[in-house]
């Protein structure tokens, strides 16, 4: 869909392939989905504008009107961080899921960026962005070759140079102390008001695919990347910083 075209209303909220689509009750609504992802993830408030800020002191992404690419972005949370830190960037704004995309649409308004209700495989813009957010994405797609497809195509769609932020729920490391980890994040959970229902629905991964670091590592370099470098950490959640060789 074109600049500042306005999206088609759906039936209803929430969608299958929204990032927070694996919680059956409060993620399946679009309008207290924010609230709900901060009381799941330690740290999640402050996570667009440190992507944002990662991506602005990139060599490529930190240039005057460098476009940017937002895969999978959700109800807009990255969105408004850039919106805000560069309000220069060119963005283009996709989610397969259309009630995420038209929540994002709501919340940010007209204006300079460009919407499609698309998956990052479907894009064919080889080449064309300086830097990339993926927040929350990967973890909801099988290792099964999905992962893959999706990691490449958003090393295609980088300039060489370019870079990715890359977020999401990472499997558990084998440790006699996971167990004490798995029980504070259902604290967290419960002391930031999400319910013990939802909160060990969560916790169970229901519906989600992690990985380790070890996978991850050999399906980036597979997909055209460097290593990745560890940006954040936060009880299971880690997030990436990841480049395309120039």
């Amino acid at each position: 869909m074109g600049e500042n075209q306005t999206l088609p209303q759906p039936p209803s909220p929430g969608g299958p392939d929204s990032p927070g689509a694996a919680i059956d009750s409060p993620l399946s609504d679009t309008q207290g989905y924010d609230l709900v992802v901060q009381q799941l993830i330690p740290g999640y408030a402050s996570l667009a504008r440190l992507s944002v800020a990662l991506l602005t002191a990139s060599p490529r992404a930190g240039r005057d009107g460098a476009a940017v690419l937002v895969a999978g972005c959700g109800t807009g949370a990255e969105l408004v961080e850039a919106r805000a830190q560069r309000p220069d960037w060119r963005i283009t704004a996709i989610d397969p899921s259309l009630a995420m995309l038209q929540a994002a649409q709501r919340r940010l308004g007209d204006g300079t960026i460009q919407w499609q209700q698309a998956r990052v495989e479907e894009l064919h813009a080889e080449g064309c962005y300086a830097g990339a957010l993926s927040v929350l994405v990967l973890q909801s797609l099988p290792d099964d070759g999905t992962k893959l497809a999706f990691l490449s195509a958003l090393a295609r769609s980088l300039e060489p140079g370019g870079q990715l932020v890359l977020v999401d729920l990472m499997a558990p490391e084998r440790s006699p102390l996971q167990a004490q980890v798995q029980a504070a994040w259902l604290g967290f959970q419960r002391a930031s008001g999400l319910s013990e229902q939802a909160s060990r629905q969560a916790a169970l991964g229901q519906g989600l695919h992690p990985i380790g670091v070890a996978r991850l590592t050999a399906l980036v370099n597979a997909a055209g990347f460097g290593d990745p470098a560890r940006i954040f950490q936060a009880l299971g959640y880690e997030g990436f910083l990841l480049q395309r060789p120039a």
